[in-house]
């Protein structure tokens, strides 16, 4: 009986694993792509997707991200036969800390988009370096939400969709389900900043 539950279980995930794949390949250059998770595995199971997607098609990937799910997300790429050491060498992958880089363009939780472009914009160069096409994650609006900065969070999802429109980039953002209701005016402009929603 466990073993027949065991099967179950991976045939589960491996079904969620293809499903996840294909949403990301199947997804534009251009794209900027909502997910509201209930859990880090959701999230970390979606990002997955997301990044070995791009790793696979040849894409430079930036990731901008709390510490504990940098960490957990090269954990998972590395069991999936990644090396994202090896990645990072090579220019493939940039992993950054998403309160530092925040940091370096805000003020009180306000964010400056001539500071933003400037930071953005090296990265870009940075990752178009080798890589002619960039996918991009970022956590820095969630840290934000999660602070209370809820109209300086709906700016900087306008200011990453000018970048996406500028730079041909595709961009997955990410906020915890929960807490996402506490400013339903500026929650609705976020989602409407995206031009796709993550299903998972």
């Amino acid at each position: 009986m466990s073993a027949g539950g065991r099967t179950i279980v991976n045939e589960y995930s491996a079904t969620k694993r293809r499903a996840v794949d294909d949403f990301w390949t199947t997804q534009a250059p251009c794209t900027h792509c909502l997910q509201l998770y209930d859990s880090d595995e959701a999230l970390l199971d979606a990002l997955e997707g997301f990044i070995a997607t791009g790793i696979r098609q040849g894409d430079a990937i930036v990731v901008i991200a709390t510490p504990s799910h940098r960490l957990e997300l090269d954990r998972r790429l590395a069991y999936a036969g990644f090396d994202p050491a090896a990645a990072a060498e090579r220019g493939q992958y940039l992993p950054l800390d998403a309160a530092e880089l925040l940091a370096r363009f805000t003020d009180n939780g306000v964010p400056d988009e001539a500071r933003f472009r400037c930071v953005i914009d090296g990265l870009l160069l940075r990752a178009r370096k080798h890589y002619p096409t960039v996918r991009a994650f970022g956590e820095m609006v969630g840290l934000l939400w999660a602070d209370g900065h809820y109209a300086s969070t709906a700016r900087l999802e306008e200011m990453w969709s000018r970048v996406c429109h500028d730079n041909n980039l595709a961009l997955f953002c990410a906020y915890p389900r929960a807490g996402f209701d506490a400013a339903p005016a500026f929650a609705a402009q976020i989602e409407a900043a995206h031009s796709q929603a993550c299903p998972f």
